[in-house]
């Protein structure tokens, strides 16, 4: 199973790091990322397995909307399934 991670807000050092260090505390693999930075605005999405994370899918979504909370960002978590549905023709 994968899901989809996404990160909005001011860039800063650090980010990718925290949200990085926060899936490897939950034993979730990051398969792909992408980052850029428009005026000063810091966006990622990064897709990850969650075949052997060490928490619940709601738990992790939890995880990573505090740590947005935390750092003055918006983090999204999205289910595979779910992103794949909301993007079909």
């Amino acid at each position: 199973m994968k899901a989809v991670i996404t990160v909005v807000g001011a860039d800063r050092v650090g980010i990718i790091a925290k949200v990085s260090n926060k899936c490897l505390d939950c034993n979730v693999n990051i398969l792909d990322i992408t980052q850029h930075v428009v005026d000063d605005y810091f966006t990622m999405t990064m897709v990850v397995d969650i075949d052997k994370s060490c928490v619940a899918f709601t738990e992790l979504v939890d995880v990573m909307t505090a740590l947005g909370k935390e750092m003055g960002l918006v983090i999204h978590t999205m289910h595979e399934d779910i992103f794949n549905f909301m993007h079909k023709i």
